[in-house]
């Protein structure tokens, strides 16, 4: 019995991984955080790695019970059933989503219109947005193994620049800057936590590979950690790599490009220039590895009846969900200001992940999981939204309400679909861990 070779295997998946957690996030938060972290947000990294770790356990685990590649919005209908809850989170889930890879892609078109214009102007950063969105939507229209292919020689590309850049300039930190005695109070550690936690948030996109992924008993779990650990490693050389070579205040001015201005030292203004074209290959890597999973995600809420049959037709290798979110992420970006929006989005999928882990207790049976490591899972994430909450309440004093009002949007919305698609939504994988094995049994009989 021949079977197909499946699209992602353990280092593709990796690679999948790496390239939606470091996106935009290194480039930007880098600064934002270290303006609050001092020369200590090495340890903040760690703890938001530490976070990342526990939730992508339990994500794991999940993925492996249900291979889906709607990832979080199959657990949810897993563990809460068929209902207006788990239909209503599906939505948020998606919208939040969207509006974290519009931001990207706003990023991307900022970083191109500062190389080529020499100037911020929306006519050309909003172009460039769309021209990536568009690029991108493309190579997922042809298919998840180009996906896997196009993501791998991205994130290798990327990783080779930013890796170089902190080896040279490794060797140009001035240990003084890194002194503990100009080191903030500790509780300004834990105060940055909610925001490098956002800069591994990428990695729930690995789940979204499993109906595509070898054995994804084996795999998933491995390839979520490897890919986690790494970019923890890679972030917490990077930050000494910056915070050893500009001293804090120049961080702070330089704090949406702090990590451009870091190469200057060692590579001039050349340095500065590869940097932000590293900004650039980054950004990109981010949006074709999140637009991979907003595809599957919109598949499976269509063929769960949670979204018009529109979004589930098939459209070349892939399906028109793809073209119906491109050309709601060029709305986004064209007719939106999209960073309050984004920092509501992020603490909404923060949610999200809590309210998975919590259902996964009620699955521990079924996935074999640990019970503690899926309680830690919750705890932590717990921490981080509040730390996320004290955090953004001081630039938007009503955050509180405005994810409260996505709630009762993405409500709405769920009622509205289901008035309008008279279909009722039901889980899309029955198999249990154990089912698993007993098929692979049998594909293996077959072979024989």
């Amino acid at each position: 019995m021949i079977t197909k070779q499946k699209a992602f295997g353990l280092w593709s998946a990796v690679f999948l991984g790496i390239g939606s957690m470091v996106g935009a996030g290194i480039f930007v938060l880098l600064g934002e955080a270290g303006a609050i972290a001092g020369n200590l947000v090495w340890i903040s990294f760690i703890l938001g790695g530490i976070i990342a770790l526990l939730s992508g356990y339990s994500l794991a685990k999940l993925a492996t019970a249900y291979p889906s590649r709607g990832g979080i919005v199959e657990y949810l209908v897993q563990c809460y059933g068929e209902g207006v809850f788990s239909g209503s989170l599906s939505v948020l889930f998606y919208l939040s989503a969207m509006v974290a890879i519009a931001m990207v892609a706003k990023t991307f078109g900022t970083y191109a219109a500062m190389m080529s214009v020499g100037a911020n102007i929306p006519i050309w950063s909003n172009g460039f947005a769309i021209v990536i969105l568009l690029i991108f939507m493309f190579i997922n229209l042809a298919g998840s193994a180009l996906i896997a292919k196009s993501e791998t020689v991205i994130v290798l590309i990327k990783l080779s620049i930013i890796v170089l850049f902190t080896v040279v300039v490794f060797f140009y930190i001035d240990p003084a800057l890194l002194s503990l005695k100009d080191a903030p109070p500790v509780m300004n550690v834990f105060s940055s936590v909610a925001l490098t936690f956002f800069a591994f948030e990428g990695f729930r996109v690995i789940t979204n590979t499993a109906e595509d992924m070898d054995n994804p008993g084996k795999t998933m779990l491995k390839a979520m950690t490897v890919a986690i650990v790494f970019v923890m490693v890679l972030y917490v050389a990077v930050t000494f790599a910056v915070f050893g070579n500009l001293p804090l205040a120049e961080i702070i001015k330089a704090q949406d490009y702090a990590l451009a201005e870091a190469a200057k030292p060692a590579f001039g203004h050349i340095g500065f220039t590869i940097m932000a074209v590293a900004a650039l290959i980054s950004t990109a890597s981010s949006i074709n590895a999140n637009l991979y999973a907003v595809t599957n995600v919109t598949y499976q809420m269509a063929k769960n009846g949670e979204l018009p049959k529109v979004y589930k037709r098939n459209v070349w290798h892939s399906s028109e969900g793809l073209i119906v979110s491109t050309i709601i992420l060029i709305a986004f970006v064209l007719f939106f200001d999209l960073t309050e929006i984004a920092a509501i989005g992020s603490i909404s999928i923060l949610f999200i992940h809590a309210l998975v882990h919590i259902g996964h207790l009620l699955k521990i049976k079924d996935t074999k999981a640990s019970k503690f490591l899926v309680i830690l899972a919750i705890v932590t994430i717990a921490v981080a939204i509040v730390l996320a909450l004290n955090y953004t309440s001081k630039h938007i004093p009503d955050v509180g309400y405005f994810i409260a009002g996505g709630f009762v949007l993405a409500f709405v919305i769920e009622i509205g679909l289901r008035l309008m698609t008279k279909r009722v939504i039901s889980p899309q994988t029955s198999h249990s861990v154990f089912e698993n094995i007993e098929d692979e049994i049998k594909e293996f009989i077959g072979e024989k």
